[in-house]
């Protein structure tokens, strides 16, 4: 893994919620993972599914990850190994995602997302 030194004098995050992270150093593997259902209803109506993952192929369907067929020749040379950043001023980190400053190895990311729209059903005179 490529070494370098981060350093930051100052970090100002607002706010961190849903499985998010701020990691401040070196980390070997980062893995973030988040699963949302977003239902949005003309009226207060259950259906009794809503809340339940396995009934949408959404979140099980393997993800395609094509294969990169590309060569890339990269050379690099790095008089000073060390990155310096004077403020970061993020104003917030949601739903399983990382604010990381540092060397990391591996990183793996993954969002799941179902957006379900639940409309009344049209009458004959609105649909004229």
């Amino acid at each position: 893994m490529l070494q370098r030194s981060s350093y930051v004098d100052h970090v100002y995050v607002k706010v961190t919620s849903f499985s998010s992270i701020v990691q401040l150093g070196d980390s070997c593997i980062i893995n973030g993972f988040s699963r949302a259902l977003a239902v949005q209803r003309e009226a207060e109506i259950e259906y009794g599914n809503e809340g339940n993952y396995e009934a949408y192929p959404t979140f099980s369907e393997p993800i395609p990850f094509e294969p990169i067929h590309e060569n890339v020749s990269f050379r690099s040379h790095h008089l000073n190994p060390i990155i310096k950043v004077n403020k970061l001023n993020v104003i917030g980190v949601s739903s399983a995602s990382v604010l990381h400053v540092g060397n990391s190895n591996h990183i793996s990311m993954e969002t799941r997302v179902k957006h379900i729209r639940q409309l009344l059903p049209q009458s004959e005179e609105q649909s004229r």
